[in-house]
């Protein structure tokens, strides 16, 4: 099929391990999902954060509303919508909403398990 709609309705919450105060949904991805790239929209709520662990592979962060504070590389970067970010792979950080409004964003990476079943790097990360 060369075009793959998801509805927010229709999107699979997931729980990330060492997330806390998140709500994040499967746009693409999942246990099932067999593209090359997965993108899951995560909700902070105050409070809400990840803890610091490193990133499984090359992952872009774009927030799309509220503000939240990324821990990288031994400094703090308060991001706004539609700021973005790119970590290698391997990159230690820790995301965390320090506001009293809910926040969210985007969070897109490639899928290890594209042609294998089995878990998704994200669904670990």
């Amino acid at each position: 099929m060369p075009i793959d709609i998801t509805r927010l309705s229709q999107a699979q919450p997931f729980q990330p391990a060492d997330h806390h105060g998140v709500g994040p949904v499967h746009l693409f991805g999942g246990s099932d999902y067999d593209g090359a790239v997965t993108t899951a929209l995560s909700h902070y709520l105050p409070g809400g954060r990840a803890d610091m662990s490193p990133v499984a592979a090359e992952t872009l962060y774009v927030v799309l509303t509220g503000t939240l504070s990324l821990d990288a590389e031994g400094d703090t970067y308060d991001l706004h919508p539609l700021d973005a970010v790119r970590l290698t792979a391997g990159t230690p950080r820790g995301v965390e909403n320090r506001t009293n409004l809910p926040a969210s964003m985007l969070v897109i990476r490639p899928n290890p398990a594209a042609g294998q079943a089995g878990d998704t790097a994200e669904e670990r990360s």
